[in-house]
């Protein structure tokens, strides 16, 4: 077992359970669950429905998280889904999840989120388009310098966060479930309980789930800090299943808050529920704690987002596949201080320019074929005579089955509905193929040299 205190490749192990799951947790739930659960209930518009709809976008969830679990006790590195991708197919897909993570579904996320948190910021402290963006731009820099600083001080911060952010939902509960029914008048129930009548066509419920399962997005990041973290073999797959599990349960009962003080046709239309239930139970105000809400939900995810993406750019250096002074690591600090050094700076020049939202749009369904490939990967690397994970999906081989279902149901749904942007968002990621292509013909690259000594070269299969 490795540890804390042991050093990994000059990175320092002090992630320990609790902290993986806060980052789990943290990291998933950001703004989502506060604004727009009205998607999902425009598809399904029955109290059944809604709740059906979260708990299966949930348990799949929870299968690639399971996916992801054994892949993480069999290789406990640093890179977590690159490492995955790379050992199960080939290092040519791993390096296209970095290139798709740095140019646009991870830097686009921190870039975004970071724009909503500035937003809402602005209700307290007004400024104008120019101030958010120097605002979010300001958020980027402040948690990255953090997580320089060291992995315990932007762990102990995500923990921070997360642990207020649930007693916040515990709060909404209590008020919720305490003084709603006493503030809302007795003909909201009436949408609510007509709705049920309502067939549950499968299209919509289809389309429903994948909405879902980007409020869940984020689940796989705590893979990434495995080389940071205490005994990663059992810590990462217990914090998947407990962050997973508790993220469900949060989102279930904040629509069953939802449900319970507002009319059905106001939450189906609503894209600030979560204020217009506080204004249903204290009669105003719920714009105020929709925001703060809002303001602290998003910065608490994006510290956990910030602290995780760096790490696949330092695994790529390491093993060669980006220029090498991107896997060092300080000397004071034990952090990849580059890596997070770039990744802010990229970052903060899509805030500055405002292509997050194109890019970030058009590409992130594409991270949905990578995780179906990592879940086809498990069959591939089950039939290794050297493949000893320390925890075994159970299932097998139904479970990962479902889950690569899930994921392409997803990415069909993104082409049928906007085939012209898929292919861009598609064509984005692929243009990282010659680019590996070229990359390989540098000298001197093979063999190359990851966390754990020489491994095999990157030549294209």
């Amino acid at each position: 077992m490795i540890r804390e205190g042991t050093e990994h490749n000059g990175l320092r192990r002090t992630i320990g359970l609790g902290r993986a799951t806060a980052l789990v947790v943290g990291t998933i739930i950001g703004a989502s669950i506060f604004v727009q659960p009205s998607v999902i209930t425009g598809r399904v518009p029955s109290a059944g429905g809604i709740y059906l709809v979260w708990l299966a976008a949930g348990g799949l969830t929870l299968l690639g998280a399971l996916v992801a679990a054994e892949l993480a006790s069999a290789f406990p590195r640093t890179g977590g889904v690159y490492v995955f991708l790379k050992e199960a197919w080939s290092p040519a897909l791993g390096f296209l999840w970095g290139w798709a993570m740095f140019w646009s579904m991870h830097s686009g996320i921190i870039a975004a989120i970071a724009v909503i948190f500035a937003r809402y910021l602005a209700f307290f402290i007004p400024m104008g388009d120019v101030g958010i963006r120097v605002c979010a731009g300001l958020g980027i820099v402040l948690l990255s310098a953090v997580n320089i600083l060291g992995v315990r001080p932007g762990s102990v911060l995500q923990t921070a966060f997360t642990a207020v952010k649930l007693l916040a939902i515990g709060a909404i509960l209590a008020v919720g479930f305490g003084l709603g029914a006493a503030h809302v008048p007795a003909t909201a129930a009436v949408p609510a309980a007509a709705a049920e009548a309502v067939p549950l066509r499968f299209g919509d419920f289809v389309l429903a789930v994948a909405a879902g399962l980007f409020a869940f997005g984020g689940w796989h990041m705590v893979t990434y800090s495995a080389g940071e973290t205490v005994e990663p073999e059992r810590t990462i797959p217990r914090a998947l299943l407990v962050g997973t599990l508790v993220v469900t349960a949060c989102y279930i009962a904040m629509n069953a808050v939802y449900l319970h003080v507002l009319p059905l046709d106001r939450l189906i239309a609503s894209d600030r529920v979560a204020a217009d239930a506080a204004d249903a139970v204290l009669g105003g105000g719920g714009a105020t704690v929709m925001a703060g809400l809002v303001v602290f939900s998003s910065f608490g995810a994006l510290s956990g987002i910030v602290l995780a993406g760096p790490r696949v750019y330092y695994a790529l250096a390491r093993d060669g596949l980006l220029f090498g002074w991107l896997g060092s690591v300080h000397p004071r600090f034990r952090t990849p201080h580059r890596a997070i050094a770039l990744q802010a700076l990229w970052s903060v020049v899509l805030v500055a320019t405002g292509t997050y939202q194109a890019l970030f749009t058009r590409v992130v369904y594409t991270e949905w074929i990578f995780f179906a490939l990592m879940a086809a990967g498990l069959y591939r690397l089950r039939r290794r005579p050297d493949y000893a994970p320390a925890y075994r999906m159970g299932g097998f081989p139904l479970t990962p089955a479902l889950f690569i279902a899930a994921s392409v149901a997803v990415v069909v749904n993104q082409v049928v509905a906007d085939p012209l942007e898929s292919a861009f968002g598609l064509g984005l990621v692929l243009v990282g193929w010659p680019v590996y292509a070229i990359w390989l013909k540098r000298p001197g690259l093979y063999p190359s040299r990851g966390e754990d000594g020489p491994r095999a070269d990157h030549r294209l299969p």
